[in-house]
């Protein structure tokens, strides 16, 4: 990886990583369903904003983007959105953030069976045991990184999974249908159909009470759409086109310093000896997985899963 990238992984990493902090916190003040759907919405305006002013073009308005980009934006993005920031009210946001690493694990072990250009081999193989046997070790210890809490709460591990199984899939089915597509028009019109998914689902199941939430909930959920998901976003593809997608694998490993970190400091969070241990073993798990390879367009590897 070049130098000059790592100030890109790292602005990613804290990005991404201070998302999840900042959506622990206003989980307590929204429904989890609600905050989604108001966060993409702010989101979609302003990648709305840059079709308008910078790019000197309109939305896309190929039907077949849109049909497989919203199939993306539906389970890619506000299915495990929807999960991880929900499994924040049994965990905090340092535990979320190392299983979501085991993210990678999952993917490899699907485009085994999917993509005839991912073939797990021998390195592979013990790369996705250790990652996924790291998180089996977290889950074992009944760690949540909270401290008030003694025992974790199962429903917290299931949602992240849930939520990666989801995610996972669809990083498949995005290298196999819209690999040929502009990066950005994909990641727009997945914020799009994220929106339009999630405001009439929310409106249906959980509604908008915001009676609960102060100025800083407003304010954490303003940074979370505008840093977390389109500032972030914009970055990884700029990322992603400018030095290939080895800096946007890096970023998997910051994200979790920084999320950890963050919720000691801000939060009141802890991180156990079971949590640094289970770290250690899922990131030399996914070292051994990934392949530092030039990518063949934008989405070759398809790294990026979103922020939460």
């Amino acid at each position: 990886m070049s130098v000059r990238a790592l100030p890109y992984v790292l602005l990613l990493g804290l990005f991404f990583g201070s998302s999840l902090v900042v959506s622990r916190f206003t989980v307590s003040q929204f429904d989890p369903v609600a905050y989604i759907a108001i966060r993409m919405v702010i989101a979609s305006l302003m990648s709305l904003g840059v079709y308008a002013l910078l790019t000197g073009r309109g939305v896309p308005r190929d039907r077949e983007l849109w049909k497989r980009a919203g199939l993306l934006g539906i389970f890619g993005t506000a299915v495990p959105m929807t999960c991880v920031v929900s499994s924040l009210q049994f965990q905090s946001s340092g535990m979320a953030s190392l299983l979501l690493t085991t993210g990678p694990a999952m993917t490899v072990v699907l485009a085994h069976w999917f993509l005839p250009d991912e073939i797990l081999n021998k390195r592979k193989i013990f790369g996705v045991t250790l990652a996924l046997g790291g998180a089996l070790l977290l889950a074992l210890s009944g760690e949540n990184g909270l401290p008030d809490v003694s025992r974790a709460d199962p429903r917290g591990y299931a949602l992240v999974v849930v939520g990666m199984i989801s995610s996972s899939i669809m990083i498949i089915y995005a290298r196999k249908y819209l690999r040929e597509y502009d990066a950005f028009d994909v990641g727009s019109v997945r914020l799009f159909a994220t929106a339009i998914v999630m405001m009439p689902f929310a409106l249906l199941t959980a509604g908008f009470d915001l009676s609960a939430a102060d100025a800083g909930g407003v304010a954490g959920l303003i940074y979370a759409a505008v840093v977390g998901t389109f500032v972030g976003f914009m970055l990884s593809f700029y990322t992603i086109k400018r030095f290939g997608a080895t800096p946007a694998v890096m970023t998997t490993y910051v994200i979790p310093i920084v999320a950890g970190v963050g919720g000691v400091l801000l939060l009141g969070e802890e991180i156990t000896g079971a949590m640094v241990i289970g770290m250690i073993v899922i990131a030399s798990g996914i070292a051994l997985i990934q392949e530092y390879r030039k990518p063949a367009g934008w989405l070759r590897r398809y790294p990026h899963r979103g922020s939460y």
